[in-house]
């Protein structure tokens, strides 16, 4: 049996608007949705501030989070399969320690805290950053989140560290009956582009034409069915994600673990993504 999907709530718009992402993915997927409010309750033992905040109330609105959370996920579908959980924990590492046994987790892309007001939340960042399996933050306008452009954006880097996220890219495109695009962008070095403009451009053109070919293989032919769109481009990488996603339901990145320590290495592309895409973001992590 596959394991669970994992949704983290808060009461928050952008988690609900999670919690509705995963309902349908976990529908799709014929997995179970589990969701998940973590709230450090216990801290209020022994803290009695003046406007009279205690443990057992603290706990009782997390339960209430989780209740309509629950009711809510229900009402979008009667096919989905939901258990609810609390956790007395600091958020982000209560949805880390739950990766471990999910086969993804989502997020929205703020939350309710004092940070609320950041481009990206004080939870989503660090869970992306270092959950074990894919993290999706869920974000954007209403035709991206309903799936109303049929496509995912997967950006493409090296041949040997694409596969991961190709593979959750055409899986996603083949749960949804999709098509995938995939992307790979290469930028002529300024001191070649003056003294060899047509030649140089045209190497570097079929250098990454070939490179996203490469990348492609295994996992396109495990994925026959799913329709393709492979295009190599010349400019910044963020710059032409970003475009993509306006006219995506997902846009996919990998991001690598760190040698020797725990975490992904989420570089400028995969910050810029976070922040800024038009659709929900997947990180997948790759070795």
């Amino acid at each position: 049996m596959e394991r669970p999907l994992i949704v983290g709530v808060d009461g928050s718009e952008p988690s609900l608007q999670a919690l509705d992402w995963a309902v349908d993915e976990a529908v799709r997927r014929s997995v179970a949705l589990r969701v998940v409010h973590a709230s450090r309750w216990e801290w209020y033992e022994g803290h009695q501030p003046s406007f009279d905040v205690h443990r057992r109330s603290v706990r009782q609105y997390a339960e209430h989070i989780v209740a309509q959370a629950a009711e809510r996920a229900a009402r979008r579908s009667s096919e989905v399969k939901l258990d609810t959980q609390v956790v007395p924990e600091d958020p982000s590492a209560a949805l880390i320690e739950a990766a471990k046994d999910a086969s993804a987790v989502v997020v929205g892309s703020r939350g309710r805290g004092v940070l609320s007001g950041l481009l990206l939340g004080s939870v989503s960042l660090p869970v992306a950053a270092y959950a074990e399996t894919p993290v999706v933050v869920v974000r954007g306008g209403d035709a991206n989140l309903s799936a109303g452009f049929g496509q995912i954006t997967v950006g493409v880097g090296e041949a040997r560290q694409a596969t991961a996220a190709l593979e959750f890219a055409l899986r996603e495109a083949e749960l949804r009956g999709a098509e995938v695009f995939a992307v790979r962008t290469w930028r002529c070095p300024a001191h070649e582009g003056v003294a060899y403009p047509t030649s140089d451009s045209e190497a570097h053109q079929v250098r990454a034409e070939n490179e996203l070919e490469s990348a492609l293989g295994a996992p396109r032919a495990a994925h026959a069915s799913v329709p393709l769109r492979a295009h190599a481009h010349e400019g910044r990488a963020r710059d032409v994600l970003l475009e993509a996603s306006a006219l995506s339901d997902l846009l996919v990145v990998g991001a690598r673990r760190r040698d020797g320590r725990v975490g992904l290495q989420l570089g400028p592309v995969n910050h810029a993504v976070l922040h800024h895409s038009a659709c929900p973001v997947a990180i997948v992590p790759h070795d």
